[in-house]
């Protein structure tokens, strides 16, 4: 008898996509407001503009990742006691230009403005 182990292997990725997501979503839950709702609407910005990456945790903090290398993060203020929300994007990513360029961003609110420019952030990270 030959043993499917696609179906195997599958179960066990979707097994740890779900733990990612859920312990990504647990690690948000736990921050405190405003940043909790900040972080919601980023973890839904970032899955919906980059479908590719898989949400986990990484050093502790709500991580998104492509290929198992770590794209961008999220850094809620009470890791560091700042007053802000960072995104954060990984030395593994394409965000490279000129010889300077950011690689994190303090996040205080969340318009329109600023998503549309996280969505194009996350999807050149990606490209």
């Amino acid at each position: 008898m030959i043993k499917n182990r696609t179906n195997k292997n599958t179960t066990k990725k979707t097994i740890k996509e779900e733990d990612g997501k859920s312990a990504v979503l647990a690690k948000i839950a736990a921050m405190p407001e405003p940043y909790r709702s900040m972080g919601e609407r980023l973890h839904a910005i970032i899955k919906a503009s980059a479908p590719v990456l898989l949400p986990k945790t990484w050093y502790g903090l709500p991580a998104y990742a492509k290929d198992g290398k770590i794209v961008c993060f999220l850094r809620g203020p009470q890791v560091f006691k700042e007053r802000y929300m960072t995104l954060g994007f990984s030395d593994q990513v394409n965000l490279d230009e000129r010889d300077m360029w950011p690689t994190a961003f303090a996040l205080k609110e969340l318009t329109p403005a600023e998503e549309a420019r996280i969505i194009a952030l996350v999807q050149k990270a990606v490209s």
